[in-house]
């Protein structure tokens, strides 16, 4: 379950033929596309991109958990899970066909108002993937049985638990049960109620799909290397024989809006008191919530924010404060979140906030928030046309205002409201929605009892909700099918090849090596200085210096305050990050090419300049001590705190919490000067390469870098050297227990150590690790999601490292289930070096969808210059990307299964489970598998 939340707004009713958009203005980003309806009613658009060749295949169905009546919440979502357990003519897991044409960005969600399905694939498999798509839209009732049902509502359940068991984690279901009358649509959350999810029938769920899964109830779009004569073909092709389906009731506008303040507890499993505020604002499509998306944004929308200022910086009641909407086709939600400073009032901190509420809606913003508020939704726009498809890209913006607005183009009419307001509109708004009618919720930490577990009853049923009106249906009908099916999953037989740009070199004045890739898709420059420290730097010093120093960078230069650093880099429209990875440490930036020089200017400032000025140490160490805290009430964070240490053994510059924070003592004992000399010793000229993806050439690029950064003098001390020594296997398995009491489910982390990332079967152990566990239909996640239904995902992963990498097996699993799916793991580790090792055909499909992914992977400047850092970090050559394929095809079965054998070592296992021990505790010792310790969230052995 996801949420997509794009700029979306207007209504502008377009005729059922094909229509182009309009014509954007010459400086303004766009997003041109055609929109026809097949005569069976289903609607498509289709927007050309031809950077790459790929397709991003989005389909939307009109319905959501707002459709779902008292007593089935839930099932919109539970049917999601369905339609990814095959069709009549495909009788196996959807997944699987794409894997083999290296699909990426593939996934389904549901939420409020509709629910999709997405992937992204090469051109030359469009057929297969709409061939997919239409099998399951049209053919899918022979294929649900109840074995189908009885495994995905488990799935599903697993996580809900999985949902719960995170901090803060049913905050969401208690906001929409307060904020909507018992008979709105929205007052239950997507993911339903164990009791509903338990009386789901098969009748039932088979009945939805027949409701709410015909062609005029659903909007496909196609993004990427597509024209629209193909498109109208193949869509007829292969979707113009499915029916209309019935006219929907479509539920209508209902904010519902409340006059008085309410209030609600929770008491959680958390770190720190979280209060949330909530009001109820106009639905997608309103000018009213183009002027509320601003107002957000000066009110909470980063450290530049009026409440930030406040709460943060000046009174330092808070950690962190946001203000930020959530865009719903009934109505929207404006919510704000303050984590409450350990030890502080939360009446003090509600007492400011009103404070600042009030003195915006008496003067609203000023000239100038205003005005950085529209350059970062300009900013934020043009970044979002690199990608075709997935979670956010272009084809999500397209599809949304399809379906909410009848309207493809309705996020240009957004922007240009947005582009137009001005301090008096967003008031005007502000004091129409935002003046009254809040609800507040106080999260506190404390013990969850199971009485706590219960879902809120929220607001009574509500007067004034309008009746639904029925979709139109009249007029549509399916045509003759043009596809024999019976004939199975279209073959793809031809892939095309990958376009990744050549490497380019130059150097500054200094010395410093430059290292360009050009994309000139969007006018966007991304650029990198990497430095060889990160993490296993701290060796030596206090744990948490190289993260904390990374992130002082840009709250200060000697010249700048962190504050106007934030409003310089609103301004250019610019984003700046620093921080650092296990080997590295890096400073980013992302310009837009129109504000280049400005932004590189800031930039280079913030690396070479860092001020750390004790009041802001002061504040990022309070907020860093809360995100330690936070992270040992989050199963994954606890295991990723406690394993590596354990794993690498005390005084290895990897025996360190994996997330990088460090440890409360070290964190609280760091100085300026421990910083100043991690910056002297590491970030450094001599130390640094610059790295540059975007819309910009070797000629244009040098002698801008060289005004920022060709006359940083070079360093006259010696380079510090990071000793990375080869770490022994344990002479038994190890398990460490944590206790979670009431946790919902148990996270299993098990590792051991591989080969390093620069190790010459680095491919190999890749491949393994996908057949095993890092693919949707590997043997773990098939094991333990798929056929014994206790999780809702498990696998296994090896991060990138110079040294030593940590292979890792992880799984969060029902309480009840947790010995028995440790159990499962181990014998999964065992066959897959003993009596069942890897299989032709599993290697063969990893090795396929690893070579037919390149064409997609590389969509995005980002992800080039991911790539360009691995290229830099390992030692790889300029053509690593290019000639990849060819290493991945000379795999041999033999070599993937020697780096099974090396790499997964059961009986050199530490495993470490975070649960409820009055639960898990016995079960597991009784597995026998080693030594048991209770360890508790510092790693300190307890018993």
């Amino acid at each position: 379950m996801k949420r997509s939340l794009s700029l979306l707004a207007g209504v502008l009713l377009l005729a059922a033929a094909a229509l182009p958009a309009r014509a954007a203005g010459s400086d303004a980003p766009d997003i041109p596309y055609t929109r026809f309806r097949l005569p069976n009613g289903l609607t498509v658009v289709v927007h050309e991109d031809h950077k790459a060749p790929i397709v991003a295949v989005s389909v939307w169905y009109h319905v959501g958990s707002s459709y779902e009546p008292a007593g089935k919440t839930g099932f919109a979502h539970l049917f999601e899970h369905l339609m990814f357990q095959g069709s009549e003519h495909h009788k196996d897991e959807f997944f699987r066909p794409f894997e083999l044409v290296g699909a990426t960005d593939m996934n389904g969600t549901t939420w409020l108002d509709r629910t999709n399905y997405f992937e992204t694939v090469p051109t030359t498999a469009l057929d297969m993937a709409l061939w997919m798509e239409s099998d399951r839209m049209g053919h899918l009732l022979g294929a649900i049985g109840q074995k189908e049902l009885d495994e995905q509502r488990g799935v599903v359940q697993n996580e809900k638990r999985q949902d719960e068991n995170q901090p803060y984690g049913r905050v969401f279901e208690d906001l929409q049960a307060n904020a909507f009358p018992a008979n709105h649509p929205y007052h239950h959350d997507t993911i339903g109620s164990m009791a509903d999810l338990n009386a789901a029938s098969l009748a039932d769920v088979k009945q939805w799909f027949r409701d709410y899964y015909g062609a005029a109830n659903t909007t496909v779009v196609l993004a990427g290397d597509i024209d629209v004569a193909t498109a109208k073909a193949k869509m007829q092709k292969y979707f113009g024989d499915i029916a209309p389906g019935p006219a929907v009731p479509r539920p209508q506008e209902w904010i519902a809006a409340r006059t008085q303040s309410t209030r609600g507890t929770m008491t959680d499993n958390v770190a720190q008191v979280r209060i949330y505020r909530e009001w109820n604002v106009p639905p997608i499509g309103s000018d009213d919530l183009s002027q509320l998306d601003l107002a957000a944004t000066v009110l909470g929308g980063g450290k530049t924010s009026r409440l930030y200022q406040r709460l943060v910086y000046k009174d330092k009641l808070a950690d962190d404060v946001s203000v930020s909407p959530m865009h719903f086709e009934l109505a929207s939600m404006l919510l704000l979140q303050a984590d409450v400073k350990k030890g502080v009032d939360p009446k003090q901190v509600e007492a400011a906030i009103a404070d600042e509420w009030r003195k915006f809606l008496a003067d609203g913003p000023s000239a100038d928030e205003l005005e950085r508020a529209k350059a970062t939704v300009r900013a934020s726009v043009i970044r979002g046309l690199e990608k075709v498809g997935g979670f956010s890209g272009k084809a999500v913006t397209l599809a949304e205002g399809q379906v909410y607005l009848d309207d493809p183009g309705a996020w240009k009419k957004d922007y240009e409201r947005t582009m137009a307001a001005t301090p008096q509109t967003v008031r005007a708004a502000a004091q129409k929605w935002l003046a009254r009618g809040d609800y507040t919720l106080t999260v506190v930490p404390g013990k969850v009892e199971a009485k706590d577990m219960a879902a809120a009853a929220g607001r009574p049923a509500a007067p004034g909700k309008p009746a639904p009106k029925l979709s139109k249906v009249d007029g549509f009908e399916a045509g003759k099918s043009e596809v024999d099916r019976s004939t199975g999953v279209p073959q793809v037989r031809q892939f095309p090849e990958l376009s990744f740009p050549a490497l380019q070199h130059g150097k500054l004045k200094n010395g410093i090596e430059v290292v360009l890739a050009e994309r000139h898709a969007v006018p966007l420059v991304h650029v990198q200085a990497l430095f060889d420290a990160g993490y296993a730097a701290d060796q030596g010093r206090k744990l948490g210096t190289s993260s904390f120093t990374m992130a002082m960078l840009d709250e200060g230069t000697k010249d700048l305050d962190s504050v106007e650093i934030a409003k310089r880099a609103e301004r250019y429209g610019a984003v700046i990050s620093a921080g650092s990875g296990l080997d590295s440490s890096s400073v980013s930036l992302n310009a837009l090419k129109s504000e280049l020089q400005p932004s590189l200017a800031l930039y280079a400032d913030i690396v070479r300049n860092p001020a750390f000025r004790e009041a802001d140490i002061a504040r990022i160490r309070g907020q860093w001590l809360a995100t330690i805290a936070q992270e040992k009430t989050q199963p994954t964070g606890l295991a990723l705190r406690t394993l590596p240490p354990l794993l690498y053994g005390k005084g290895h510059p990897y025996a360190i919490p994996f997330t990088g924070t460090g440890t409360e003592d070290s964190i609280k004992s760091l100085t300026a000067e421990d910083m100043r000399a991690f910056v002297r010793d590491w970030i450094r000229p001599d130390n640094m390469k610059l790295l540059v993806v975007g819309d910009t050439t070797l000629a244009e690029i040098i002698p801008q870098l060289d005004a920022a950064f060709g006359n940083w003098p070079m360093a006259r001390i010696a380079l510090p050297k990071k000793q990375l020594t080869a770490v022994a296997d344990p002479a038994r398995p190890r398990v460490f227990l944590m206790d979670r009491p009431g946790s919902q489910q148990s996270l299993i982390l098990a590792g051991d150590l591989a080969p390093s990332t620069k190790a010459p079967n680095f491919l190999e152990i890749g491949t393994m690790n996908g057949a095993f566990g890092g693919t949707f239909t590997s043997r773990l996640n098939m094991n333990l999601r798929e056929d014994k239904h206790w999780a809702y995902g498990a696998g296994s992963f090896i991060p990138n490292a110079i040294g030593q990498r940590p292979f890792m097996m992880y799984a969060p699993v029902q309480t009840d289930r947790t010995a028995d799916a440790v159990a499962e793991i181990l014998k999964e580790a065992r066959a897959v070096i003993g009596p069942k090792p890897l299989t032709d055909e599993e290697i063969a499909k990893i090795k396929f969808n690893d070579i037919r992914a390149l064409p997609g992977e590389f969509e995005t400047g980002g992800a080039v210059m991911g790539m360009l850092t691995s290229i830099e970090l390992y030692d790889r050559p300029d053509d690593y990307v290019q000639t990849l394929k060819g290493r991945i095809e000379a795999q041999t079965d033999d070599a993937v299964e020697a780096a099974a054998r090396e790499v997964i070592r059961p009986d050199a296992l530490t495993w470490v489970i975070v649960g409820d021990l009055s639960k898990i505790e016995q079960p597991i010792r009784a597995l026998k598998l080693g030594e048991v310790q209770v360890i508790d969230a510092s790693g300190k052995v307890l018993r």
